[in-house]
């Protein structure tokens, strides 16, 4: 009878146990708050008027949730290899990578000697499959885990490269998805910012290609609204190591970084700050070098447009005319969102600060010709507003100073600062 017994007796991992009842999950459904429960005890749960979630009484913002596809998965596995044979290796398997998981966790929250050889565990786990990475994201404990590895490994290179790794490859498979995990992650690194991102800069600094190419994608994806991108502007010394960064990277790495840098300069001392950091000579050597109508193209004009938008950064530009030339070229040819970049670049050169240098400059360069074909090809709104007082502006090239004193732009949707 014991043989008999031991035989049927089967262990249910506890990640596939509803919080609720205990039973294993048939349809398992995540709430906003990230943790996943069986669909008939949610919503009995939520039907009955609580406005809760059971396991961490958090208050609902939502009480709708979705489908745990990755542990449903899971879970049929599971039950196939537990129904073929209750005591297989496939089921003892799936047990011990759950006990292997948490003592990994557990290791790198220590500044035990295995810490580095967790960390780099965690990160070959990670590597190996997209069911992996999607297994971390909802993990029991991983968000307060990969944090404390990640404020702990601050000058421990080696270590904080597969933290960063672990991270990059974890938030890309899963970061446009509706998990609250992802969520729980982002917001756990960010009550710990001061560590994390001084950690982050460091790896910016002392790094691998390939890992700062990882680390400006956290930065990236941590940037979720406008408090975390002015928690990440005001990091000490990172605007200016991104912006170093430009000059000898890859174009991989320097894509993340102006997709990064735009995102993040949402304040004027942000962008002064850019300034004194030279980012303009940087934009300006990166759209000289990148490919005509390609997405490096893009950003540079991109970055370019936010920098135009504040007085230093205007001043910097009317400083180099090679900028200035650059954008004329690149005009004549852009896409769209180039286009609107490149006039409102040049508009604000010319019009706005009135430059005569610049106004010179781009004359030169057949400016007058470049902005008619613009107009030509059917642009808008205030792109075309910005094109006729481009027009007035540099058709006065070469008149009398008072005629050309007689400017008067009546362009209004870009204020001065």
């Amino acid at each position: 009878m014991a043989k008999v017994r031991d035989k049927l007796y089967v262990t249910v991992p506890s990640l596939f146990r509803c919080p609720i009842s205990m039973d294993v999950m048939r349809s398992p459904v995540s709430l906003c708050t990230g943790v996943t429960y069986d669909r008939s005890s949610i919503q009995r749960w939520l039907e009955s008027g609580h406005d809760t979630c059971p396991a961490t009484m958090q208050v609902l913002p939502s009480k709708d949730f979705i489908p745990n596809l990755t542990l449903h998965r899971l879970i049929r596995l599971w039950l196939l290899s537990a129904a073929g044979e209750p005591s297989s290796p496939s089921e003892t398997r799936i047990s011990a990578a759950s006990d292997r998981l948490r003592a990994l966790l557990a290791g790198i929250q220590t500044d035990a000697e295995d810490f580095a050889a967790s960390l780099s565990e965690l990160a070959e786990f990670s590597r190996f499959s997209v069911e992996n990475r999607r297994v971390l994201v909802s993990f029991p404990g991983f968000d307060s885990a990969i944090t404390r590895a990640l404020a702990g490994s601050r000058s421990r290179i080696e270590a904080l490269e597969n933290v960063i790794a672990v991270l990059d490859l974890v938030l890309r498979e899963n970061g446009s998805s509706d998990s609250g995990g992802v969520e729980r992650i982002r917001r756990s690194i960010l009550d710990c910012r001061e560590d994390c991102l001084a950690a982050i800069a460091f790896a910016l600094e002392n790094g691998s290609a390939k890992s700062k190419v990882a680390s400006v994608r956290v930065l990236e994806f941590l940037a979720g609204d406008f408090q975390s991108k002015r928690w990440i502007a005001e990091t000490r010394g990172l605007l200016s190591q991104l912006v170093k960064l430009l000059y000898d990277g890859t174009e991989e790495l320097n894509s993340a970084v102006l997709s990064l840098l735009a995102s993040v300069s949402v304040t004027q001392s942000a962008k002064a700050e850019l300034v004194r950091s030279e980012i303009v000579k940087a934009l300006s050597k990166t759209l000289q070098s990148a490919a005509s109508s390609g997405s490096m193209e893009e950003k540079c004009l991109k970055m370019l447009a936010v920098v135009a938008t504040c007085a230093d950064g205007r001043a910097a530009m009317g400083g180099d005319l090679s900028c200035a030339a650059t954008v004329v070229e690149r005009l004549a040819k852009a896409g769209k969102a180039a286009t609107e970049d490149a006039v409102a670049v040049l508009w604000s050169l010319c019009c706005l600060c009135g430059n005569e240098k610049v106004r010179d400059e781009v004359a030169k360069r057949n400016g007058v010709a470049v902005v008619l074909l613009v107009m030509q090809r059917g642009c808008e709104g205030h792109v075309r507003s910005m094109c006729v007082d481009l027009i007035k502006v540099l058709r006065k090239i070469g008149l009398p100073l008072a005629l050309r004193l007689s400017y008067d732009t009546k362009t209004t949707h870009i204020k001065p600062c």
